[in-house]
């Protein structure tokens, strides 16, 4: 780490993000296998070492290896002499995190925190129904019904759906079948384990913030592996993230380094397919988070993947090879070209394609605030661990977690769900006095004994002569009358 911020690599001078500089965001960006997520790494650990905490989705597993001290090989030794860098092998605090509890602590929300507004993203619902869900939430509201997990918010539809009628009188209309699709599409959220981020213990802010001992900030890792596969859901949490830490943190200013550093891998799922009112909040929040200590860095393959708000709003840029094969790719490399601080002494777009393995085109903010001119810069070698961390090894950084035991077990306390039940039970009987009992009814069978079964062969036998007999006597009667008819005319 450089004195006054983090040591990104080297140009023809070392290119260095700065710490009182982090906070106004940043982006890294290139195509797949140019060496992103090891920039990733050496930045989150530049800023740990710094005594910034850390939190980062990781998306490919490949990050974990920052828990453990690297061993450099002779390749990444010869990088290191070359920029005068002396590698010392460390591994980072670590906190690892996991949405279904397996390779990490739990990590969960509240329904009544997440908002109708995300949720209602999760679930892909159009305006109709995101506007029945702003109701069953201001109802659940204004009943005191407390929204934790997924459970609650189902009885809370199902309760909307049974007194819409004087719901609507003073929410305006609530369609039965608008309810029944939000609850069909909050099932599909649940095979998709969705309703393991619904409940409590609800995270707290301040476990992302933690620092160690000796002053070092701890790296949260968020598994995402098996997350993003479900890519709204991985999304929309990440953004309800950032959108506590923006209500909940106090306003700092400019601090001499941020409080915490928010790592946002595979970005572009944020926007994609996104509405104008979410786009308006994730522009909010990137906005204004910053003047709370937060730094946010977006992680995606192109500048052209964020929106041009939120572009503008990144500061600090490290730009991987991007490759110009279709016109679309040859926009998004022009616009990734055109957003640095051009240098004379190269084409900013021709380079970009020709960049190798490990470099990046790099600009970041000086100690005015403005951009510097983009330098092609090879990117130092981390002195964590390149690649992913064995199960034992993850094992045994949970075992000397700081939050160990904090989350491992779910809390179910009295929400909604249960108030509502209680409204539908039958009333308990006073106080010593034992409850009516009723005989039980005899239970219906389809099996016959031998009496019903003969008794009804006999019936039927009789019933057919009968029938046949008044049959024959009214199809006689019939032909009779036609004959009589025939023969009078």
């Amino acid at each position: 780490m450089a004195d006054d911020g983090v040591l990104i690599g080297k140009a023809d001078h070392p290119e260095v993000l700065r710490l009182d500089r982090a906070n106004r965001h940043g982006l890294v960006a290139g195509a797949t296998g140019t060496g992103k997520t090891v920039t990733l790494q050496i930045l989150a650990q530049g800023l740990s070492d710094a005594g910034v905490p850390v939190f980062a989705a990781d998306v490919k597993g490949d990050l974990s290896g920052i828990s453990q001290a690297g061993t450099p090989n002779e390749k990444m030794l010869a990088r290191a002499q070359s920029m005068g860098l002396t590698l010392n092998p460390v591994a980072a605090p670590t906190i690892f995190w996991d949405l279904f509890g397996e390779e990490g602590h739990p990590i969960r929300a509240t329904v009544s925190e997440m908002g109708p507004l995300l949720i209602a993203r999760m679930l892909e619902l159009n305006d109709v129904q995101e506007g029945v869900l702003t109701v069953v939430f201001r109802a659940a509201d204004e009943e005191g019904l407390l929204l934790l997990d997924l459970k609650d918010l189902q009885a809370a539809l199902t309760y909307a759906a049974e007194n819409a009628k004087d719901l609507g009188q003073r929410y305006g209309n609530i369609s039965p079948a608008t309810v029944a699709t939000i609850q069909r599409k909050l099932l599909m959220l649940e095979e998709q384990g969705g309703a393991n981020l619904f409940g409590e213990p609800a995270l707290a802010l301040s476990d992302i913030m933690r620092t160690d001992g000796s002053g070092r900030g701890y790296i949260s890792l968020l598994a995402a592996d098996k997350l993003i596969a479900a890519p709204r859901l991985y999304a929309t949490f990440l953004l309800w993230l950032l959108s506590e830490l923006f209500e909940e943190l106090p306003e700092v200013g400019d601090p001499e380094k941020p409080r915490l550093a928010f790592f946002f891998d595979e970005a572009h799922l944020l926007f994609r397919d996104a509405p104008k009112a979410l786009l308006e909040k994730v522009e909010q929040v990137v906005r204004l988070i910053r003047s709370k200590g937060v730094g946010v860095y977006f992680v995606t393959q192109n500048p052209a993947d964020i929106p041009e708000v939120v572009l503008g709003q990144l500061g600090n840029r490290v730009q991987h090879a991007l490759r110009a094969y279709t016109p679309v790719d040859q926009k998004g490399l022009r616009a990734a070209a055109q957003s640095f601080r051009p240098n004379p002494a190269f084409d900013t777009a021709e380079t970009i394609q020709a960049l190798g393995v490990g470099e990046a085109l790099v600009s970041v903010l000086d100690e005015r605030g403005a951009p510097t001119v983009v330098a092609k810069t090879l990117i130092r070698p981390p002195v964590s661990r390149l690649g992913p961390v064995t199960p034992a090894e993850r094992q045994a950084v949970m075992g000397a977690s700081p939050v160990r035991d904090l989350y491992d077990e779910v809390r179910d306390r009295e929400s909604a769900y249960e108030m509502l039940q209680r409204k539908v039970a039958p009333p308990e009987p006073a106080p010593g006095r034992e409850p009516e009992r009723r005989a039980p009814a005899p239970r219906a069978s389809n099996r016959q004994g031998m009496g019903e079964a003969f008794a009804k062969s006999m019936l039927r036998t009789l019933g057919s002569q009968v029938g046949r007999e008044i049959m024959r006597g009214i199809l006689g009667g019939l032909a009779g009358s036609t004959r009589t008819r025939r023969r009078r005319y």
